[in-house]
């Protein structure tokens, strides 16, 4: 079903079940487990698909070690199980990550931690190696009845310098275990909402939610068509936007969301991609804020900060934050200099985090729960998810989702424990045999197909379908065969989409005018565009990487390009 289907279907029947708000992780997973019951639900996004905190997260499926601390045992058991289940529903996404802390002290932070513990400190602390030791035995133990990964071993300082050379040589030990990360996250999220319009959901992107005389509409910002729609529910699923979304509905609900701000950088530096061997490093600043780095698509990813926010719209990683994930760099690898014209990419999120006044950040719970506001006038009952994390999407939407049907007197019929995702399904138990045949039926190169079930999973065969799809696009390893794909079938609407969250070309430092030339022609062609509305989405795009992603591609050129 495509846009114009969509709107007038909205157009002749306004009547729905469920209307989802929010077009993130937490959105796009309440509203998969809606679809696969059966339920006449549409969400409504205001930007793009995963383009807020989806897309700004730090690219790790983790159990959250630093939350034992907190007390919030429940949630990291949840994380670990959901941790595992991805391994086994999105394998083609998440895989397994080798995770080292670096200890500088033996009995730091054993005080502080257990007053943390019980409320009476909210100040960080550097934690030492019997805390460290601690938190990982109780997270190996969390996971013992389902052993998917080794269990944690510590080192000394001497094993630890020979196998990190380039790690802060007055480090005392360190601790390795294993956690797990994702390698495209808006792809994985875009995986479940396309098979969840594909059983007869209905998804919009660009498209904003507001009150209006009579009740809700639904206003189509690419057209400005405006659609009334009289939702039975509503699911309030807009992460740090939580009480904006309620104040433009004109739900009656007291302050929800308290969200902070994390930064990270994306470096092109190849002695500190080597320093790391494969792990990732999971260290504390001097300031006691825990900070990581690890191997990203060729490249480092490293963040990140934790600062409040009070509008999520205006989000990005400032020279200030870039100064101190750069110096925190400095504390663990002081031998490795980052030059500037090696960041390739940076971003920043803002976390969706319950309301708090605690002037510590990293002491706001990172559970997640559901509140209802209840029906008032014209507006029906709106659901709010509040809080949560990446890693426990799917638990978060499915708890949503049964709050929800039983709203409605509705039971469920199909459960998302162990449902495979996207190009997951039928992933191969040997990639390396399935990239072989898959490389011999399509006459590709074997390295080809590693690519492309890195990228896809077993969904790259739609990828080959069609032999012109191998031709490639200037300076770049993707095909102009993937990109059609992509635009003819993934709602893409703008550049920005494509470069930003259907592909990784963009966070792993691919950009070049002769490609951003290339999709553009396609794009345009696909979309009608006539050569002054394409030379304004140039330059649109182009704005947005330099404000929000620190990308200049050089001022001069840029004419040249959008003429």
């Amino acid at each position: 079903m495509n846009r114009s289907q969509i709107t007038a279907g909205l157009r002749d029947r306004p009547d729905i079940a469920v209307l989802v708000i929010g077009g993130g992780i937490n959105g796009i997973s309440v509203f998969r487990e809606l679809a696969l019951q059966g339920v006449d639900v549409v969400l409504a996004e205001k930007g793009d698909y995963c383009c807020g905190a989806s897309a700004a997260l730090s690219r790790m499926v983790h159990g959250g070690l630093r939350y034992l601390e907190n007390g919030e045992f429940k949630l990291v058991r949840e994380s670990l199980l959901e941790r595992d289940r991805l391994l086994g529903n999105a394998p083609h996404y998440v895989a397994p990550l080798p995770t080292t802390v670096p200890i500088f002290d033996i009995f730091s932070g054993l005080a502080n931690g257990a007053v943390r513990f019980l409320g009476l400190t909210r100040r960080p602390s550097r934690r030492g190696a019997l805390v460290i030791k601690t938190g990982l035995a109780m997270y190996d133990l969390f996971t013992s009845a389902r052993r998917l990964m080794p269990t944690h071993r510590f080192r000394g300082r001497t094993e630890t310098l020979k196998t990190w050379p380039a790690i802060n040589p007055a480090i005392r030990n360190s601790a390795t275990y294993y956690d797990a990360w994702v390698s495209r996250p808006e792809r994985l999220g875009l995986e479940m909402l396309l098979e969840a319009t594909a059983s007869g959901a209905r998804a919009l992107n660009y498209a904003k939610v507001s009150s209006s005389g009579e009740g809700l509409a639904i206003t189509d910002t690419l057209t400005g068509e405006r659609l009334p729609v009289r939702p039975r529910l509503i699911v309030n699923a807009t992460g740090g936007w939580i009480d904006l979304t309620n104040q433009a509905i004109g739900a009656s609900a007291p302050r929800m969301m308290g969200g902070t701000k994390g930064s990270h950088l994306i470096v092109d530096n190849a002695e500190l991609h080597a320093a790391l061997g494969g792990h990732m490093v999971y260290y504390e600043n001097e300031d006691g804020r825990i900070c990581i780095l690890f191997p990203y698509l060729g490249k480092v990813l490293i963040g990140s900060t934790d600062i409040r926010v009070d509008d999520p719209d205006q989000v990005r990683c400032e020279e200030d934050e870039q100064r101190y994930i750069l110096q925190s760099l400095a504390f663990v690898f002081p031998s490795v200099k980052i030059g500037e014209n090696q960041i390739v990419f940076r971003f920043a999120g803002v976390r969706p985090l319950p309301a708090s006044d605690d002037s510590f950040t990293g002491r706001i719970p990172r559970d997640h729960f559901c509140e209802f506001v209840e029906a008032i006038g014209h507006l029906p009952a709106t659901l709010c998810m509040i809080g949560g994390k990446w890693t426990t999407f799917r638990s978060f939407g499915a708890l949503a989702a049964d709050s929800v049907l039983e709203r409605l007197g509705l039971e469920r019929s199909v459960g998302t424990e162990d449902m495979a995702i996207g190009g997951g399904r039928d992933f191969p138990a040997d990639p390396e045999r399935w990239c072989a045949s898959f490389a011999l039926e399509h006459g590709l190169p074997v390295e080809r197909a590693r690519m492309l079930l890195q990228r896809y999973g077993t969904s790259a065969r739609k990828v080959v379908a069609h032999p012109a799809g191998e031709q490639m696009l200037p300076r770049s390893d993707y095909s102009a065969g993937e990109i059609r794909q992509i635009i003819e079938h993934e709602q893409v609407e703008c550049l920005a989409d494509l470069f930003l969250r259907r592909t990784t070309i963009a966070i792993s430092g691919g950009l070049s005018f002769d490609l951003i030339n290339a999709v553009l022609d396609m794009l345009a062609a696909h979309k009608g565009w006539n050569a002054s509305e394409a030379a304004a989405e140039c330059s649109t795009f182009l704005a947005l990487l330099a404000d929000r992603h620190g990308i200049d591609l050089q001022t001069h050129q840029r004419s040249a390009l959008c003429a």
